[in-house]
């Protein structure tokens, strides 16, 4: 977990990389021999001639992966959330989403053209405030969406409890669990796994393959109504060429290992919770994150970046996250944790913040 910045190397705790696997010798195996045969471009959109093989097999085994009867590549996770969000909804619908979304999914819904209700982040209730507040239009479709892990934080969303509002308002559920799949929950199934929902109770689920399974592009799972619908309604998977056929079969490799090292997860989840307590035991400003995601909240926008530069000089890469990517008043730095970190290593980086926010400012 070392990178190389202006030629100096570093250790790296701000990769989505969580189980180690973006070099793992099998997946670049995989995606050269795939380079041999095939080259490297799909050459055209799947609809056209960009789906091969590769990414007929990659479908197939993430709708496995998943409990789902297909899946559907998309390009970026970006895409899919765009592409999903306006082919399910329509202007009038309702979309009710957590206020601490992905861009994208905010991106989505805007795109769409329908009305949108965020909800105080996490809060359940507020998400059913907003689907009550239907009134005259209890015609119009609703949506209910939300990260499963929430990038910048850490935590989880409560998918049992909007599961049961959704069925109960008459709406749908779609969960983009990037920072959940591979990484949480039996088998690494992510947050729903986790939560024992099954695709009755989350009909949409999104998920990314450059994060925990280390390759590129994402994917949509569902039922064959919907992927159906999708491949033909959805603008940014119709209108954008193929993933490379290199970046299906890497991501094969990564769901192999997904499924046959859980020692990964388990090794992940160790490193958590010496982080966690080594944040308590030197009074970090530390969150109640259970996940890779470990934020160091620092509040103002120049102590971040004073810290993170401090935290470079003495050898680690941890970036400040600022506004408007966190709400306001909360800068911080966005730790995360890989299987292929180190204890040491993880040691090296407490001492150091602690160190760090000393020289700074009394800890927050």
């Amino acid at each position: 977990m070392r990178v190389r910045v202006d030629g100096r190397e570093l250790l790296n705790f701000c990769s989505n990389d969580y189980l180690g696997l973006r070099a793992h010798p099998q997946l670049i195996r995989a995606a050269g021999e795939c380079l041999r045969r095939d080259g490297f471009g799909a050459g055209a959109s799947h609809l056209v001639t960009g789906h091969g093989l590769e990414h007929q097999l990659l479908e197939q085994e993430l709708a496995a992966f998943t409990g789902r009867q297909r899946a559907l590549l998309f390009s970026s996770g970006y895409l899919a959330n765009l592409g999903v969000v306006s082919a399910l909804s329509a202007r009038h619908d309702l979309i009710v989403a957590d206020r601490l979304n992905h861009a994208s999914l905010l991106d989505a819904a805007r795109l769409a053209g329908a009305r949108l209700r965020r909800y105080p982040h996490l809060q359940a209730a507020g998400a059913a405030q907003a689907l009550a507040s239907r009134g005259g239009l209890e015609r119009a479709g609703a949506m209910v969406v939300t990260d499963g892990v929430f990038s910048m934080d850490g935590d989880i969303a409560p998918v049992s409890q909007l599961a049961t509002l959704a069925t109960q308002y008459g709406a749908t559920l779609m969960v983009d669990d990037a920072h959940g799949l591979g990484v949480i929950g039996p088998g690494g199934g992510g947050t729903l796994a986790q939560a024992g929902l099954d695709a009755n109770a989350v009909p949409v689920l999104i998920g990314t393959l450059g994060k925990a399974l280390g390759s590129f592009g994402a994917f949509v799972a569902g039922d064959e109504p919907l992927i159906e619908l999708l491949i033909q309604r959805a603008r940014t998977y119709i209108y954008t060429t193929a993933l490379p056929p290199a970046c299906a079969a890497a991501t094969r490799a990564a769901l192999r290992l997904v499924r046959d090292e859980p020692w990964r997860r388990e090794r992940l989840q160790a490193l958590i919770r010496r982080f966690r307590a080594g944040a308590v035991a030197h009074g970090l400003p530390s969150s109640d994150s259970l996940t890779p995601i470990q934020p160091v909240i620092l509040g103002d926008s120049a102590r971040a970046l004073a810290v993170s530069e401090a935290l470079y000089a003495q050898g680690f890469w941890v970036t400040a996250i600022r506004p408007p990517t966190v709400p306001q008043g909360s800068a911080r730095l966005r730790v995360t944790l890989s299987a292929a970190h180190e204890d040491t290593q993880v040691d090296a980086l407490i001492a150091a913040l602690a160190s760090a926010l000393d020289s700074e400012a009394p800890r927050a």
